[in-house]
């Protein structure tokens, strides 16, 4: 694999892109709103929900993707879900467009829509139309728009996410951009709750979706925080060629790198979406290997790590074996129990915990101490194959339920 250089950015880092981040008054005190702007069209790919109940932005941004491909704006608001409210709802994602729309002069069907926060409520327009008046004058290239686009649109969450990578696409320079938030309501079977990537590369809607569509399946698709799917869940991609790079148009060499690249930051964004999972002290690795296909270490991996009684052992520094074999038995795979093994690692280091199945008679202080750190591995080999995945989580603690117990009020 070609080379990636990790860059300190967010969604500004790749050429012709601008950021801002706002307080419109969803939230007090606090910036709320955030707006993505691309100088020229962008090409565009996104994946929502697999909810039955979907939010109004999500339906406005399934459609756009689907049906024109190209966009130039990403206006989100934190505080409001926007999601059960009807009628109303896609009325209200209507006139958020067409304000940031006539503010950026452009189409409103150029501008894409995210909201995250209590489900059931209407968002007033009013606090829409402050934003929207806000953030546009505030759009800038900088590395300090980025991170206050990146600041806006958390809810619970308690650190930014954003991650940014440079490489080279036939002698060009190209970058590659994203934020996140997300840190409860985790368990998606798409992506995750809000992923904005940014990308100055040319390359084909079709194969921009193809890339976002692969990638997903390892990264977002592979977190759970609470077993909680939301439905407001977006992830979209949007390239807007400044790189200069000549577009990509087929499945070949520069497919593969740009593929690559993108796979890195979704997964640096989903696992620190894990890390972030609300109220956690851990993250929370899960690796399957020696698997006999792809799909039954996907399922085990992700059946482990949605285990709240694994993820509360985790939580304990507890080194409780059986939860993680137990939640195993129940995924729906098949494996063969006899032939498994299991060992924990941290940066407090590394213990066999079992096997061929059996307890391998492990120093309980030993594993007590390598799983008090802040990031812990369990590494499960089924000696079947030579397939793997990852999945990532976090423990599950007390404050948890302090945090959704009042999360309205």
């Amino acid at each position: 694999m070609a080379a990636f250089e990790s860059i300190d950015g967010g969604v500004t880092a790749p050429k012709g892109f601008q950021a801002s981040g706002a307080c419109a008054g969803f939230r007090k005190g606090r910036d709320d709103m955030a707006l993505i702007f691309s100088s020229v069209p962008c090409t565009l790919a996104g994946t929502f929900t697999s909810n039955l109940v979907k939010a109004a932005p999500v339906l406005w941004d399934r459609e756009i993707v689907q049906k024109y491909r190209e966009a130039r704006a990403i206006i989100v608001n934190s505080g409001v879900a926007n999601a059960c409210t009807g009628e109303e709802g896609m009325r209200i994602c209507e006139e958020t467009a067409e304000a940031a729309a006539d503010a950026l002069n452009i189409r409103k069907e150029e501008v894409l829509i995210g909201s995250t926060g209590v489900i059931g409520n209407q968002i007033p327009m009013d606090i829409i139309r402050n934003g929207v008046s806000l953030l546009v004058p505030a759009l800038s290239d900088t590395r300090e728009a980025a991170y206050d686009a990146a600041g806006a649109i958390m809810t619970t969450d308690t650190v930014r996410k954003e991650a940014a990578v440079s490489f080279t696409l036939g002698g060009k320079k190209v970058t590659l951009a994203g934020m996140s938030k997300g840190s409860g309501m985790i368990h998606p079977n798409m992506c995750t709750m809000l992923a904005f990537l940014t990308t100055d590369a040319a390359i084909s809607a079709e194969l921009l979706q193809k890339a976002l569509s692969e990638c997903v399946e390892d990264s977002f698709n592979m977190i759970s925080v609470d077993g909680d799917m939301s439905t407001n869940d977006t992830c979209l991609l949007m390239a807007n060629g400044l790189a200069g790079n000549r577009e990509i148009t087929e499945e070949g060499e520069d497919y593969i790198l740009f593929r690559n690249a993108l796979s890195l930051i979704s997964k640096c964004l989903a696992r620190n979406m894990a890390k972030d999972g609300e109220g956690a002290a851990a993250l929370f690795e899960v690796k399957v290997q020696g698997a006999s296909s792809r799909q039954q270490a996907v399922t085990l991996a992700k059946s482990v790590i949605g285990s709240s009684l694994v993820k509360t052992a985790i939580a304990g520094h507890d080194a409780n074996w059986g939860r993680i074999i137990c939640a195993m038995g129940y995924s729906g795979a098949s494996f063969d129990e006899s032939r498994v093994s299991l060992r924990f690692q941290s940066k407090n280091g590394e213990i066999a915990i079992a096997e061929n199945g059996v307890t391998t008679g492990f120093d309980e202080a030993l594993a007590t101490k390598i799983l008090s750190d802040d990031e812990i591995t369990a590494v499960i080999d089924l000696h079947e194959g030579s397939e793997s995945a990852v999945a990532w989580g976090c423990d599950l603690t007390h404050e948890y339920i302090n945090i959704n117990a009042d999360y309205r009020s």
